[in-house]
């Protein structure tokens, strides 16, 4: 199973002779499996296996499957109300007992409201078994679609993150390699400020004593071990883009400890170019959550 997003798409069509059927599924973020069906009346009964079908293929994400369904005349009948044709036939010839006249003719009985009603066929067991079934295989289809426009979407996100995670692994390499980490550099900066304090009033400058605080001050402000945490957070992060498993929860804590080692180098820093390196990969680490936030 390759980087799957939570964003995608599914539609399938299908008919069942006079009955037509249309799923559409949309899948957005989202914190868990949240599924949200809407069904025309009488097929309520499709739901637990509806979910079902949702809860085997996809992990996370919004789910929302729409059925829209359609048939045409076939469905409906003419009936005649037989009871009522009973009843203006007793009517008239009542009248006529009493005042004559000739028999009705058919139009003038059809005619007469409510003497022939229009009724919904009612399908048999098997028939409406057979609709049920071709729902539910529609639905199957309907989400294939769903999960190949996630993993194509996922593909895409791979290529995206992968490319931040150079940026990043840029970033850590020109903070290693900065000459400013050492202590001879911490110490010429320090010397020349305490030069400059001490100008005024006169007094020696103690190198021992300069090079014991400068190495103090040096290992206050080493950031060796956030540069170590930060390369084997890049290793996580590439095992994380070729996972069999979902992965969205992992990476998104991932990033976090990410920020969390960049907040602390940029807080050490003490040079401008390990300050704009540092600000440098905290920015591309808060695009890569975004990135993250929609991976399955």
């Amino acid at each position: 199973m390759a980087l799957a997003s939570m964003t995608g798409f599914g539609r399938r069509d299908g008919s069942v002779g006079a009955y037509a059927w249309v799923w559409e599924i949309r899948t957005v973020n989202g914190r868990g499996l949240d599924v949200r069906l809407r069904l025309p009346p009488g097929l309520e009964a499709l739901e637990p296996k509806l979910r079902e079908a949702v809860a085997r293929r996809l992990n996370r994400g919004s789910v929302n499957a729409t059925l829209a369904t359609r048939q045409d005349g076939s469905g409906v009948t003419l009936r005649v109300n037989t009871a009522l044709l009973d009843d203006v036939l007793a009517a008239v010839e009542v009248v006529r007992g009493r005042v004559g006249g000739p028999q009705p003719t058919v139009e003038t009985l059809l005619a007469f409201r409510g003497l022939v009603e229009t009724v919904d066929v009612v399908d048999d067991a098997t028939t409406q078994t057979l609709r049920a079934e071709a729902v539910l295989a529609g639905f199957d289809a309907a989400l294939d679609g769903v999960v190949a426009s996630r993993r194509a979407e996922g593909a895409r996100l791979a290529d995206v993150i992968g490319a931040q995670l150079v940026l990043i692994e840029r970033c850590v390499a020109e903070v290693a390699a900065s000459p400013a980490r050492g202590v001879a550099a911490v110490s010429a900066r320090l010397k020349e400020q305490v030069e400059k304090l001490l100008a005024a009033s006169g007094h020696a400058l103690d190198p021992v004593r300069l090079h014991q605080e400068a190495a103090l001050l040096a290992t206050r402000i080493d950031v060796e071990e956030e540069l170590k945490r930060l390369a084997a957070h890049l290793s996580a992060a590439r095992d994380l883009l070729v996972a069999t498993e979902p992965v969205g929860r992992k990476f998104d804590f991932l990033t976090q400890e990410f920020n969390r080692e960049a907040n602390t180098l940029c807080s050490k820093a003490n040079d401008p170019l390990i300050t704009r390196s540092g600000l440098e990969l905290k920015a591309v680490i808060d695009q890569m959550r975004e990135q993250v936030q929609n991976i399955e």
